[in-house]
């Protein structure tokens, strides 16, 4: 659903003014808010390397490393 709610605001973006409109008009239609579509089209935009910031596979990545990294501390401080 998301990616169809996605795809749509992409598709529709001409028909407005600005992409907050065309959220605004779309986001009932798929039963969320305007700010969770905004959302979720900003973050497929990082992910197709469109927009600037960290990829979601990337982000997940990162958090298992760190999770990881703080459990590799702990077992080392109880080692200590």
């Amino acid at each position: 659903m998301r990616e169809r709610a996605v795809r749509s605001v992409l598709d529709h973006e001409a028909d407005h003014s600005s992409r907050w409109t065309t959220c605004q008009s779309i986001a009932a239609k798929f039963g969320c808010s305007a700010h969770t579509l905004l959302d979720w089209v900003k973050k497929a935009e990082v992910d197709a390397g469109k927009r600037a910031g960290l990829p979601a596979d990337t982000a997940e990545k990162m958090k298992a490393l760190e999770r990881e990294n703080r459990e590799l501390r702990q077992a080392n401080e109880i080692l200590r």
